[in-house]
C-alpha cells in the first residue's frame, strides 16, 4: 500500500510541476488576480480597459498593488546575428581598444548610429536607458579625430575638434572619463569643464590643448561668449540628455550657444573638415521638437536613430507600484531599504523635492541605515564626490532628485525606489534607467509608492498603455514645463 501512494504521490508532483512549468507569468500581476494582463489579451471597444489602478482615488483602495513584468514570460531565445564593429566602419586600432576595455561586438543602437555618424550625418539618437549611447557618438569622433590630426595645421589652445555638452556636472564628468579611457591610447587630449569655478575660469583662462571637450551647457556658454574658448575648429557638437537640454529651462541659451556653430546639412569628411555636425542623444524625446531648434539645425537634415523600446517601460525590469497613504510611505521606505541593506543590494531612492531628498537621507540614517544624498540645490564642493561615493560601493544607499536620473552610469544599482512619484513621464524613463543596465546584476526592479490623486492619474495613464501594448503616454509634456507651470498659476488666480 504504502509503495502504491509514493508511486501516485511521484506521479502527482510530476503532473504539478508540470502545469506549474506550463502557467504563464502575467505581464501585470495583480494583488486582485481578477485584473491580471496576460501576453496576447485583448479588451472589448465597449468594455474599455479594465484597470487595477481605476479604483486608488478612493481611501479604501490603501495597500493594493500591481507588478508590471514585461518580457518575464519569454523564452530566451537564440541569438540573431549582430554586425560586428569592423563591418559598421570602425578602424582596427578603436576595435582592439575595445577589446580590451571588454567589448566585443557593438550593441544594437551603435550598430545604427555610428556608421551615420562617420558619415557626417546630423543624427538624432534615441534609446532606453543603459544600451550604449555614449559609445555609439564617442567612437565615431575619436575615429574622425584619428583621421583629421596628421592633417591639421599647428591647433590652437582651446581650440576643440568636438564638443560634448551635458545639463549636469555629474554626467560630464562620467563622459569624460569614459572618452579619456579610449583617447589616450592615441594621443587624443580631453578635458572637462563644469561650472561652479566659471568667474576665477573667466579672470584666470585655463590654457590647454584639447580635441574633446565635456562641458556643461552654462560654463561652455560664458566661456565662449567671452572668448576663452574658440569654436573655429569644432566639427562635431553633441547634446547629451538632449531631451533636457531642449527644455525650456535650456533652451533659449542652447540655441543662442548653437548659433554660433556652422551646423552643415551633411559634414564633408575629409581632412581638414569642413562644417560642423550635430549629434542630439536621449533616451527619451519629444515627438515634436521645440520650433527654437530651428535657428541652428534644419530639422530635415537630422537622420532619426532609434531602437524599438523607446518611450516604454522596460521590458526585463519588473515594477511594482503600490497604493499607499501620504502617512504610511515612510514606514514602507524603511522596510523595503532595510530590506535592500540585510542583502548588501545597492538602492537609489528619488524625490521630487530637494526639501524631500533631505528629509529621506535624514530618516534613513536616523533609523540607522547609512545614506547619503545629492540634489541640484546642492553646494558643488558637497555634491562632488558623493555619486562617486555610491558608485564606488563605499556607501549602499543614496536618496536624489532627478539630478541623478539622466545619464548616470552606474551598473551596481538593484532597486530603484521612487518615494515621489515623477511628475513626467519621461523622468519616469530616465529614474527607472539607472537599474537594469548592460553589465547590471541579475533581479534588479523597480518600487513606486504611490499616494497623491496626481500620481495615480499618471499610474493610470501608464498601466492603460502597457495593458494596449503601447507607448507611454505624453513622454515630452516636459518640455512645455514652464508654460504649463504659468498657465496653472494663471487659473489659481483667476479662481
Amino acid at each position: 500500500m504504502s509503495k502504491l501512494r509514493q508511486v501516485f504521490r511521484t506521479s502527482y508532483c510530476r503532473y504539478y510541476s508540470a502545469q506549474q512549468a506550463n502557467k504563464k507569468l502575467p505581464i501585470i500581476s495583480c494583488k486582485r488576480p481578477e485584473f491580471n494582463h496576460y501576453e496576447g489579451q485583448t479588451y472589448s471597444k465597449f468594455d474599455g480597459i479594465k484597470l487595477a489602478s481605476k479604483g486608488w482615488l478612493h481611501p479604501k483602495s490603501k495597500n493594493d498593488y500591481f507588478i508590471v513584468h514585461g518580457n518575464a514570460n519569454k523564452p530566451e531565445s537564440e541569438p540573431s546575428y549582430r554586425k560586428s564593429f569592423e563591418e559598421i566602419g570602425v578602424n582596427p586600432e578603436l576595435i582592439e581598444v575595445m577589446a580590451n576595455l571588454g567589448y566585443t561586438l557593438p550593441t544594437s543602437i551603435q550598430s545604427k548610429a555610428i556608421p551615420a555618424t562617420l558619415e557626417g550625418y546630423n543624427t538624432m539618437v534615441t534609446a532606453e536607458t543603459g544600451c550604449g549611447k555614449t559609445l555609439a557618438y564617442l567612437l565615431p569622433i575619436i575615429q574622425h579625430i584619428i583621421n583629421w590630426k596628421p592633417s591639421l595645421k599647428k591647433q590652437e589652445f582651446n581650440s576643440p575638434l568636438a564638443v560634448i555638452i551635458t545639463p549636469s556636472r555629474e554626467l560630464a564628468m562620467q563622459i569624460g572619463e569614459v572618452a579619456q579611457s579610449i583617447a589616450q591610447v592615441f594621443d587624443i587630449n580631453v578635458s572637462t569643464l563644469i561650472g561652479g569655478k566659471t568667474k576665477k575660469k573667466m579672470l584666470d583662462p585655463p590654457i590647454e590643448y584639447t580635441d574633446i571637450l565635456v562641458t556643461t551647457l552654462g560654463a561652455y556658454s560664458k566661456l565662449v561668449t567671452t572668448g576663452i574658448y574658440k569654436i573655429d575648429n569644432v566639427h562635431h557638437v553633441v547634446l547629451d540628455e538632449a531631451d533636457t537640454l531642449l527644455d525650456d529651462s535650456f533652451l533659449d541659451k542652447l540655441a543662442h550657444l548653437l548659433r554660433k556653430f556652422s551646423i552643415h546639412h551633411k559634414v564633408t569628411i575629409r581632412s581638414p573638415p569642413s562644417g560642423c555636425q550635430l549629434t542630439m542623444v536621449s533616451a527619451t524625446m519629444p515627438v515634436e521638437l521645440p520650433e527654437a531648434i530651428n535657428s541652428f539645425v534644419d530639422p530635415q537634415s537630422l537622420r532619426t536613430i532609434s531602437t524599438t523600446n523607446i518611450h516604454r517601460l522596460m521590458p526585463h525590469v519588473p515594477q511594482k507600484f503600490i497604493r499607499l497613504g501620504k502617512a504610511q510611505k515612510t514606514l514602507e521606505l524603511l522596510k523595503l531599504v532595510q530590506a535592500d541593506v540585510n542583502q548588501k543590494r545597492p538602492v537609489m531612492i528619488f524625490s521630487n523635492k530637494t526639501a524631500t531628498c533631505d528629509f529621506v537621507c535624514m530618516f534613513l540614517n536616523e533609523n540607522g541605515i547609512e545614506c547619503i544624498n545629492i540634489n541640484g540645490q546642492m553646494a558643488v564642493p558637497l555634491k562632488i564626490g558623493k555619486f562617486d561615493a555610491y558608485k564606488n560601493g563605499k556607501v549602499n544607499v543614496i536618496s536624489c532628485t532627478d539630478i541623478a536620473s539622466r545619464g548616470l552610469d552606474t551598473i551596481r544599482t538593484h532597486h530603484i525606489i521612487n518615494f515621489d512619484f515623477p511628475l513626467y513621464t519621461a523622468d519616469y524613463i530616465h529614474r527607472c534607467g539607472r537599474t537594469g543596465r548592460l553589465g547590471s546584476p541579475p533581479g534588479c526592479h523597480v518600487t513606486n509608492l504611490i499616494a497623491w490623486p496626481r500620481e495615480v492619474e499618471l499610474v493610470m495613464k501608464i498601466e492603460a498603455s502597457v495593458r494596449k501594448n503601447g507607448e507611454l503616454p505624453s513622454v515630452n509634456a516636459n518640455i512645455k514645463r514652464i508654460i504649463q507651470s504659468r498657465i496653472a498659476a494663471m487659473g489659481a488666480v483667476a479662481a
